[in-house]
This record gives C-alpha cells, sequence and structure tokens, in this order.
C-alpha cells in the first residue's frame, strides 16, 4: 500500500488503489503523498490519486519554502520517502512521532550524501533533513539492517536525470525489493538487479505512469490468524481469503513455520484454510521475515518442546526492542524464553494467564491476544490500542472468529 502509494504520487495522472486497507501506517503515506502535492480521494476501500504536479515534469521541481511532512510512527514512510523527498530542487523535513523518535535513520545520510543531496538526522535519528535535487550516480548501501532506504532509493532514482548504479551489502528481507520493483513496474518503471540483490541498475529520466492497482492482501497480519487457527481452531478450521501464495512479500514464510510446527494448511481457489492439530518445537531462520516474531513466538508457547528462532538481531529496532519485549511479555505469561547469541529459544507447554504491557508494538500486542485462545486463563493488555499501526479493527475481527 505504501509503496504503491509513492509510486501513484509521482505518476502523472490519476491512479486507482483498489483493496486499500487503512490503518495509521497506510495514513502517514498518504499524508505524505498529500505534502507533496498530490490529491487523494478516499471510497471504502478505493483509494484515487493525482499525481503531483511537483513530479508531472520527471524530476522534481522545487517547491515554495521548505516542506514540513508527518511521518507518524512509520519507519517505512520516513526511510522510503526521503530519496523521494530528495528529489526536490528544495528543503523538506521529516517528522516522526512516538516510537519512530527512537528508531534508527542514521542510514540515510550517507548513500543521499553520495547522490548529491544534503543530508542530516538528529544524532542518527529523526527528525531529518533533506535539501535535492537527487540526480543519480553511483552509491555503496549497507542493508544489513533494513532495506527501507533502499526501496525509497529504487523508486526515486528512475526520476533522477542520471543513470544509478547501487551496490547494496548484506541485503535482507530481499522479498521486499522484489515487491518494491513489481509495484515500480505495475506503473511503468523498470529496475534491474543481479542474482543476489548485491547490484541495482535503475536508468534515468524514467517517468512514472497512472495505473489501477489491485492491493494484495498482507501476509504479516495473515500471519496472527494462521497462528491462531493453529492453536485454536475448531474442526472446520479457519479460511483466509485474500492472500496470494505467489506474493514476494517475505512474511508468507509464516506457512513454512506452521508447518513445520505440525499445523495443517491448504490453499485452494484463493483460500487458505489453517486447521489444528498436535504442535510440536520448530526451528525457523526469521531473518529476512523479522516482523514473524511476535506470531512465531505465540506459535511456540504452544508448541511441545523447545522452539528455536534465528535472526533476533533483526528486532532491534523496531517499536520496542522486540527480543527483549518478546521475552518479558511470554515470560509474564509463564512461558520460558531465552535468548542466545543470535536465537530465541522458546519452550512451551501451558500458557497462563495475566497482566502484559504491549510496550508501544502493535504486533506484540497481536501476540497477546492470539496467546489467550490457547491459555489458561485471560490475558489483560495494558497500550492495547497500538494496534491502529497496522490493523485498527484487529480485536474486532479476532472476536469474531473466536466466540
Amino acid at each position: 500500500m505504501q509503496r504503491a502509494v509513492a509510486c501513484a504520487m509521482l505518476a502523472r495522472g490519476r491512479s486507482v488503489l483498489r483493496g486499500a486497507e487503512l490503518c495509521a501506517d497506510s495514513e502517514s503515506a498518504l499524508r505524505l503523498a498529500r505534502g507533496l502535492g498530490a490529491s487523494i480521494r478516499i471510497d471504502g476501500s478505493v483509494v484515487s490519486i493525482e499525481g503531483s504536479p511537483l513530479f508531472a515534469d520527471g524530476s522534481g521541481k522545487a517547491a515554495q519554502g521548505e516542506l514540513e511532512l508527518d511521518c507518524g510512527e512509520s519507519g517505512l514512510c520516513m526511510r522510503m520517502f526521503s530519496p523521494i523527498a530528495a528529489l526536490l530542487g528544495s528543503a523538506t523535513r521529516l517528522n516522526g512521532r512516538g516510537s519512530l523518535a527512537g528508531r534508527p535513520m542514521g542510514m540515510v545520510e550517507g548513500p543521499l550524501k553520495a547522490l548529491g543531496v544534503e543530508c542530516a538526522s538528529s544524532s542518527g535519528h529523526a527528525p531529518l533533513f533533506i535539501k535535492g535535487p537527487l540526480t543519480g550516480g553511483k552509491a555503496e548501501i549497507d542493508a544489513g539492517e533494513s532495506s527501507q532506504l533502499l526501496t525509497g532509493l529504487l523508486i526515486a532514482l528512475p526520476l533522477a536525470p542520471r543513470d544509478s548504479e547501487l551496490e547494496v551489502l548484506h541485503a535482507v528481507s530481499k522479498g521486499y525489493l522484489d515487491l518494491t520493483i513489481g509495484t515500480c513496474a505495475a506503473f511503468g518503471v523498470s529496475i534491474e538487479r543481479n542474482e543476489d540483490y548485491s547490484r541495482f541498475w535503475i536508468k534515468g529520466g524514467q517517468s512514472y505512469k497512472s495505473a489501477e492497482f489491485r492491493v494484495e492482501g498482507d501476509w504479516s497480519g495473515a500471519a496472527f490468524l494462521i497462528v491462531a487457527a493453529a492453536i485454536a481452531a475448531g474442526e472446520s478450521g479457519l479460511a483466509i481469503r485474500g492472500l496470494r501464495l505467489d506474493s514476494s512479500q517475505p512474511d508468507k514464510a509464516v506457512v513454512d513455520a506452521a508447518r513445520a510446527a505440525g499445523a495443517s494448511l491448504a490453499m485452494e481457489n484463493n483460500v487458505l484454510t489453517v486447521s489444528r492439530e498436535r504442535l510440536d518445537a520448530f526451528e525457523f531462520d526469521a531473518t529476512d521475515c523479522p516482523d514473524l516474531f511476535p506470531p512465531l513466538v505465540t506459535l511456540a508457547s504452544a508448541c511441545v518442546g523447545t522452539s528455536v528462532l534465528h535472526g533476533i538481531h533483526r528486532l532491534r529496532g523496531k517499536e520496542s526492542d522486540r527480543a527483549a519485549s518478546l521475552k518479558a511479555m511470554f515470560e509474564t505469561l509463564g512461558v520460558s524464553v531465552r535468548l542466545e547469541g543470535d536465537s530465541m529459544l522458546v519452550k512451551g507447554g501451558e500458557t497462563q494467564g495475566g497482566e502484559v504491557h504491549a510496550f508501544g508494538d502493535h504486533r506484540l500486542a497481536m501476540a497477546a491476544a492470539v496467546a489467550a485462545l490457547g491459555a489458561k486463563g485471560g490475558i489483560e493488555i495494558h497500550g492495547s490500542e497500538c494496534v491502529s499501526k497496522s490493523w485498527p479493527n484487529f480485536f474486532e475481527d479476532l472476536s469474531s472468529i473466536s466466540g
């Protein structure tokens, strides 16, 4: 959704996004698009976007005065829109709220400066100050911490006047890069990469074209439904519609993890049915899909034995320090969680009831709610309103299937 909003904002003419889900993160992208000059109309799940006149002639013009953009709590918005704002021949300030103020943003500075853009953070954090124009060229990016800045560069550089070549170190979440390339292609822009994602070639002087675009169902959110069904589904299981097995979203790997734990999953006629079976400990590497940690810890807590989840170094810069937060939350519920090196070991068994804190993290609140479906007692979640970041109606939707 956020990638499509950015592409539509850069396109000349009117684009239509269908199947759009509005939440705090997608609304942040829409707010930034408006701030950069796009006109937007929302009618249920259909969002119409008239491209910004600032980008109508290809690379950006200079706005009148310094632009001030509010990224809300969306890390993707701040990192992705930084190179896009850099297309303008004027200054932009990107601000963040809540948990975003503490998330690392220093990785934005080096690559943008290498491409001729003035860029400064506040000691490696928001706000970001950016002044273009972004003209293209060569840059090196260390994407070991996040691929979100790289996503923004891939979206912005086709509009730069010069061709660009990006050398990428330690690329992670590679499926999200393919999602970016595919979204750009749907709006008429071409990006090339090599097989191991270490080099990207972007031809300059391209232009985005308005398009009709269907937003994919979100595997990150669906992961909680899949785990809920694996833990607590009745005899008929749970049918989930709107997902694509051919998606490049890394979080579709939840299917592999759930199967490894013993859950029954079947996809037929674009309906994923998940049924409850005996669940046993499993091992899974979540390095490329760190947003799966909360639902997978919930799944592991219901398994017999000790499950091992790898890749916790990816959890440090999320809405909370998710490794520490997950450990604290599940240990409050009587589940043993150990952090060893880059791995998390979860000893399943009997999850108890109790009071937990969401730490301002939407995925932790969802994880606690799903854990309650198989717990010995009720779970009270403090700060549960943070689910509005990605799924405002999560509790209503969970209630509708949980009896």
